[in-house]
């Protein structure tokens, strides 16, 4: 049985990120006036405050910033242990996102190993998590 993560409440903003899954694109909010990168998303550029900014698909790939293994089983169907992790994006500068990093032993994650998207989908939801790139 799969954990069910937190169901997540779509809006005009976050849409386009939480749904881009679908279709194996991961979706990060981009100004077109300036072409600055804001995570998470919002209706305005966090770098000038335009609000001409709109969902700009990504490589999907980046490097393990930190980390930490999570031992404590918050949920009973909850397999534990798992790897919480900041990956900086490629391709998207200043944009780092918390994450999982799966399909690979706790203990052979570290800083800076390269790794690439893949989602998990639950009702809807397109989950980005990452696993090592070999």
């Amino acid at each position: 049985m799969t954990w069910q993560r937190s169901r997540i409440r779509l809006d005009k903003d976050n849409r386009a990120f939480w749904t881009g899954g679908a279709n194996g694109q991961l979706s990060i909010c981009k100004c077109n006036d300036c072409g600055g990168f804001t995570h998470p998303p919002r209706e305005f550029c966090r770098h000038c405050q335009s609000e001409n900014v709109a969902a700009h698909a990504v490589a999907g790939t980046g490097v393990i910033d930190t980390y930490t293994v999570n031992y404590q089983k918050w949920a009973p169907d909850m397999e534990v242990p798992f790897v919480i992790a900041r990956v900086r994006l490629d391709g998207a500068e200043d944009v780092c996102l918390t994450t999982n990093i799966i399909n690979c032993p706790v203990d052979s994650v570290d800083i800076d190993d390269r790794v690439q998207v893949v989602f998990e989908e639950q009702d809807g939801i397109w989950y980005p998590l990452f696993e090592r790139m070999v």
